[in-house]
C-alpha cells in the first residue's frame, strides 16, 4: 500500500505551487543551485547537519532522494515564482499511509529568502495538499526547542504545539537537542485555513 500510495501521489513531474511559489521534486544536480545559498553557517544553527559544507549538502541530498527511493520523504526543491529564484528546500517525510500521517520538515532557506512570504506560501500547499488531496489525519512538524523564530512562525500558521521530545536528536555541534512538535489534525484544518491563512484560502 505504502509505495502504492506513494507513486500515485508523487509521481516524478509532481509540483505544488502558489501565486509565490512552485515546490518541484529535488534533483541530484539542484546541488549546484541550492549550494550558493548555504554559505551563512547561522542557517545551520539549529539544523541536524551544516549544510554549508558542499561534502555534506551532497550527502544531505543523497539521503533525500535515498528516502524518496524508499516511499518514504518527497522532497522538494523552492523556487519564487517571481523572479524564478531558487529560495531552499522542503520535504514532506516519515510519510505514513497507513497512519494517515506526514512530518512537514527538512526545511530551509537561504537568507535573503527569509521573511520574505516565501516559507508562509510553502507550508500553505504542503498542508492544503496534506489534508485535502491526501486527506491525511496528521501534520507534524519538529524544531529545536530553542529556535525561537521557528516556533514562533509556526505558531503564527496556526500549529499547535503538542509536546518535547527530550535528547532527541545529535547534533552536528556536539549539542543533544530538544525537540518540539507542533502538529494540526484534520478536522482542524478549515479553520485553521481560514484564520491564518485568509490571503490564500
Amino acid at each position: 500500500m505504502q509505495q502504492e500510495l506513494y507513486r500515485k501521489f508523487f509521481p516524478d513531474n509532481f509540483t505544488l505551487e502558489t501565486n509565490r511559489v512552485l515546490l518541484r521534486l529535488l534533483q541530484e544536480e539542484d546541488f549546484a543551485l541550492l549550494e550558493p545559498l548555504t554559505k551563512n553557517t547561522e542557517i545551520w544553527k539549529y539544523f541536524s547537519v551544516d549544510l554549508s559544507s558542499p561534502d555534506e549538502l551532497k550527502k544531505w541530498i543523497k539521503d533525500a532522494l535515498q528516502q524518496r527511493a524508499e516511499c518514504t520523504r518527497m522532497p522538494f526543491l523552492i523556487i519564487d515564482k517571481h523572479d524564478g529564484s531558487v529560495c531552499g528546500s522542503t520535504s514532506y517525510g516519515n510519510i505514513s499511509f497507513y497512519d494517515k500521517r506526514l512530518e512537514i520538515g527538512w526545511s530551509w532557506l537561504g537568507t535573503e529568502f527569509m521573511s520574505t512570504g516565501v516559507n508562509r506560501n510553502a507550508k500553505f500547499v504542503l498542508l492544503s495538499h496534506a489534508f485535502e488531496a491526501m486527506r491525511m489525519e496528521r501534520v507534524e512538524v519538529k524544531t529545536d526547542v530553542l529556535n525561537d523564530r521557528a516556533k514562533a512562525a509556526l505558531l503564527k500558521i496556526g500549529m499547535y504545539e503538542e509536546g518535547i521530545l527530550r535528547s532527541h536528536m545529535q547534533m552536528h555541534s556536539n549539542r543533544r537537542r530538544d525537540s518540539v512538535y507542533y502538529i494540526i489534525i484534520r478536522e482542524e484544518w478549515p479553520a485553521v485555513k481560514a484564520r491564518f491563512f485568509p490571503e490564500l484560502a
